[in-house]
């Protein structure tokens, strides 16, 4: 059965998400194909510490790295309920992952996630060495708000000069606040995600009465897209985020990206979550994406 989460009861939904994750094993320490640690790393200038969870194959050596970023509206969501994903990537990837548990909106507004999640791409980045992670093998990605707080960190470390990404991982990504699509307009009553969702979701981030929106809380916002890092998109057919996923990718390649497009027929939002032919077939496109993305940068 699908979970019914009212995204105008934020506290509702997470204790939903929360019950969801009871049954799960307390003992991430120990996997088959990989490791989990969790830490705290330094968060932004004046900012609380950042908990990030690694996941790492077992086996020595210099790896890739994922940053990646969980959905959840900008709004619900913790590195646990994630765990089976992250694990996936990391074991089927052969890749070290750093899952971030960033500041949740309404509390914490725009653009206090997005500046954590930009802290652990530094961290990464500055504590390559200690992980055992080639500096110049970093990706960022996430799903849904995910995919939009990994669109943003990519758009900052260009503008900041910052950390050098080798790829980004955009699935089913939220990105452009305004809703003007034909997506957005015509899928008001599709499973997980509707378009009163979206519109809900945008208010609890960044406020009802906004008028100068930052590319940095909705990337299709961006006027130049030009200097990004090659980038994998995945779309959804009965998604209501799918053409603002569709028309960046168009962008980013019409920008000089290199961008690798997947829509998935017959998907709505949140179809990767749940254990079936077309998620394993999904995630095993993503898997390939990221091995020829990374192993391939790591030798170049």
């Amino acid at each position: 059965m699908l979970p019914v989460l009212d995204f105008t009861d934020v506290a509702s939904s997470r204790a939903t998400l929360a019950e969801g994750a009871a049954g799960r094993d307390p003992d991430q320490s120990e996997h088959d194909g990989f490791v989990v640690s969790d830490q705290r790393i330094p968060g932004p200038p004046d900012a609380p510490e950042v908990p990030v969870r690694i996941y790492r194959p077992r086996g020595g050596g210099v790896r890739p790295a994922l940053v990646y970023f969980h959905g959840g509206a900008f709004v619900l969501g913790q590195v646990e309920l994630f765990d089976a994903m992250c694990g996936s990537y990391a074991a089927n990837a052969d890749i070290v992952v750093v899952s971030v548990d960033y500041r949740l909106a309404p509390e914490h507004p725009f653009p206090a996630g997005v500046e954590d999640c930009y802290a652990a791409l530094e961290w990464t980045a500055a504590n390559a060495d200690d992980l055992a992670v080639a500096p110049t093998a970093v990706a960022v990605g996430g799903l849904s708000a995910g995919g939009a707080l990994a669109a943003a960190v990519a758009l900052m470390a260009r503008d900041r000069n910052g950390p050098a990404i080798a790829f980004q991982l955009l699935v089913n990504p939220v990105l452009d606040d305004r809703l003007e699509t034909v997506s957005v307009r015509a899928f008001t009553d599709t499973p997980m995600w509707k378009s009163h969702d979206a519109a809900v979701m945008w208010d609890l981030y960044l406020g009802p009465e906004r008028r100068h929106v930052s590319p940095y809380a909705a990337p299709a916002r961006a006027t130049d897209l030009s200097g990004l890092p090659p980038a994998y998109v995945l779309t959804s057919e009965f998604d209501p985020l799918r053409d603002e996923g569709i028309t960046y990718a168009l962008r980013m390649l019409q920008a000089g990206v290199q961008v690798e497009l997947h829509n998935v027929a017959g998907a709505f939002h949140g179809f990767d979550v749940f254990p079936t032919t077309i998620s394993r077939a999904a995630a095993a496109e993503q898997h390939g994406a990221l091995r020829r993305a990374l192993h391939t940068s790591r030798t170049e």
